[in-house]
């Protein structure tokens, strides 16, 4: 997995700005894909600029993006190029769709991005719903979608029971949240293209579904329209060869986002656009998700906890056993709370991490040890509840001690509005 990306957070979205008609950047860069499609580029873009000329209210651009066409592909792009001035064309040397949206996405200054496919089957009246989301600020990414209930689809029946098992396996093997990965119907905001894109792998039709799951495991927002499509029965898009490439790619970010191999916190948002709301004083950043992320570790590594003690209290004494079960958890408490609690990803300074928490848990085990010695001299020899009644008060007090070690000492939030001490000084966002 590429994870080259800038160190600092997004900005809080903003709503941009209206740009004159024929401006230097337009607002909206629309992206066509293509490969072998002489026979409808012209149709495509002809309607396409007609709709956007009479329908949409800000500057605009549509781009062909022509990946190793064959054909003649390339010339009729050119001519469109010449003979409009809102369209440009683009060539690519090598095939994947994925690959050509990286491509000019990655060099367009338009401050919203989109894309649809050359047969045009979505109907043009949702264009103008799925970007103004991103215009007015609200949304990073906006899908079409054609497994909304108000979608009216025209396709035939295998294409659709594809679509929807493979919605399925998404949502059971990547908890994916969003309806319709796969529509040429998409569009995104730049600055959030700009540090996702270099996350996201394939170059191929997968691109597409890779690029909304690490944005939802972000917590960027994904605006979904529901879409009126008819299906091209021309299409040239090998079904078995297109869903063996998508289930090799489930299998890949399944595996990159449970190893923590992403960034992903470097596409964190601040919460809304007041000012009020990114800063409040005296108020640490995160506080109630982070109490509410230890609070479910704690419980549960507890449960472990106890379950270990008496384990091993069957075969050794009670501050053996205490030891032990305490050191197992802790380990795995530590490990759940960088990952869940603080979203610390990644292997960086997972020993550091490891280390500190060892030190913590001394600190606990001191507690509950003592509480134990303590039992013992108080009332002698001390029925198997009683020592866990009192282990569960000392691990009570240990807990709310271990949560103020690891926030200000094991996983501090340095960040500052321009600086972050972990990762060097944040880069400043082009302004949208």
């Amino acid at each position: 997995m590429r994870t080259d990306t800038p160190w600092s957070t997004l900005p809080a979205r903003e709503h941009l700005l209206a740009a004159a008609v024929g401006a230097p950047v337009p607002v909206l860069d629309v992206v066509i894909p293509v490969h072998n499609e002489e026979k409808d580029l012209e149709t495509c873009v002809l309607r396409l600029h007609d709709h956007l000329a009479r329908t949409f209210p800000y500057g605009f651009r549509i781009t062909v993006a022509d990946n190793a066409s064959t054909d003649r592909t390339p010339q009729v792009a050119a001519a469109l190029a010449s003979l409009i001035p809102e369209v440009r064309s683009h060539r690519l040397e090598e095939k994947g769709r994925g690959r050509a949206l990286r491509t000019v996405w990655s060099h367009s200054d338009s401050p919203v991005l989109a894309y649809m496919d050359v047969d045009l089957s979505t109907d043009l009246n949702a264009l103008l719903p799925l970007v103004a989301p991103l215009i007015s600020g609200h949304s990073d990414l906006a899908i079409g979608s054609r497994l909304a209930r108000s979608s009216r689809v025209v396709r035939g029946s295998k294409r659709e029971f594809i679509s929807r098992a493979y919605n399925l396996i998404l949502r059971s093997s990547l908890a994916a949240g969003f309806s319709d990965a796969q529509c040429g119907f998409k569009a995104i905001r730049r600055e959030v293209a700009e540090r996702l894109l270099p996350m996201v792998e394939d170059t191929g039709w997968f691109f597409d579904t890779e690029m909304l799951v690490l944005a939802e495991r972000a917590g960027l927002r994904i605006h979904e329209v529901p879409v009126d499509w008819v299906d091209d029965p021309d299409s040239t898009v090998h079904i078995v060869r297109t869903a063996t490439e998508d289930l090799k790619g489930v299998w890949r970010v399944g595996r990159a986002l449970a190893t923590g191999a992403l960034p992903l916190d470097r596409l964190s948002r601040p919460f809304g656009d007041d000012p009020r709301d990114r800063a409040v004083p005296g108020v640490p950043r995160g506080l109630a998700r982070q109490l509410v992320g230890f609070c479910v570790v704690g419980a549960l590594s507890t449960l472990a906890y106890l379950a270990l003690y008496s384990l091993f209290r069957t075969g050794v004494g009670a501050q053996t056993a205490n030891g032990a079960a305490l050191l197992v958890s802790a380990i795995a408490n530590t490990a759940a709370n960088r990952r869940l609690t603080f979203g610390v990803r990644g292997r960086g300074g997972a020993v550091r991490h490891q280390a500190q928490g060892l030190v913590v848990f001394a600190i606990g085990l001191a507690l509950t040890s003592g509480s134990l010695a303590g039992l013992a001299a108080a009332s002698g020899p001390a029925s198997h509840s009683t020592e866990l009644a009192v282990l569960i008060a000392a691990n009570l007090a240990a807990t709310v001690l271990r949560f103020l070690l690891f926030r200000a000492w094991v996983f501090p939030d340095r960040r500052t509005d321009g600086q972050d001490a972990r990762k060097g000084p944040a880069h400043e966002p082009r302004n949208a």
